[in-house]
């Protein structure tokens, strides 16, 4: 996995006008292929009458999954361009539709690969990216009478708690960068008294 990618910050649509034909790029983040189609199909709602809703997207902190559609410009012209946008930008889990509106000036095929590829590169500066990075999942176990004091440790130092359960003894759920589970080991027995228990889990992305 990734120590870490790039998504775009916020949903959102940026438009520029280019030769007379209007330009609007809608980005999402999208969390699985799924999403991304469904985001895709949303917006060619919204704009029936456009001459063309291209659209490119990105799923998988690898790059694992790729698509993208020139919905009836000259093949290639459109969805690659807008897709390599966003691995060159190295961004993940986002999705783009570029809406087209047609102004009566044909801007060729070196235009057309600007204008889809630009447009999506404005749009991701407009509205922003934010770095995931990999994390770990994390459970320490701790006794009922210092659990209360341990947790908000945990919140003040900066540790993400994702969740507390008490059951006989009390769990606390929580995220680690790798890098850190050496040195909070260490911190851990230090504010418990060697009391607590850590248990790691699986490896998840959380915000930087």
């Amino acid at each position: 996995m990734p120590e870490q990618y790039l998504t775009v910050a916020r949903a959102g649509v940026h438009e520029t006008e280019i030769n007379r034909s209007r330009f609007l790029c809608a980005l999402a983040p999208c969390a699985t292929e799924r999403e991304a189609q469904e985001f895709v199909a949303r917006v060619r709602a919204e704009h029936p009458a456009a001459s063309h809703n291209c659209h490119a997207y990105v799923i998988g902190a690898d790059a694992a999954v790729q698509r993208a559609s020139d919905d009836g410009e000259p093949g290639g012209t459109a969805g690659a361009p807008m897709l390599q946008m966003l691995l060159r930008r190295e961004v993940r889990y986002t999705a783009a539709v570029v809406t087209r509106y047609f102004g009566g000036v044909k801007l060729g095929a070196g235009g057309l690969i600007r204008a889809y590829g630009g447009v999506v590169g404005e749009a991701l500066d407009a509205l922003g990216t934010r770095t995931r990075k990999r994390l770990r999942l994390a459970t320490v176990t701790v006794d009922h009478q210092r659990a209360g004091r341990l947790e908000n440790d945990l919140r003040t130092t900066g540790r993400t708690v994702l969740g507390v359960r008490y059951t006989e003894a009390v769990a606390i759920d929580l995220t680690l960068p790798d890098a850190d589970v050496a040195a909070f080991r260490g911190w851990l027995a230090d504010a418990t008294a060697g009391t607590a228990r850590l248990e790691l889990g699986g490896e998840a992305y959380g915000d930087a």
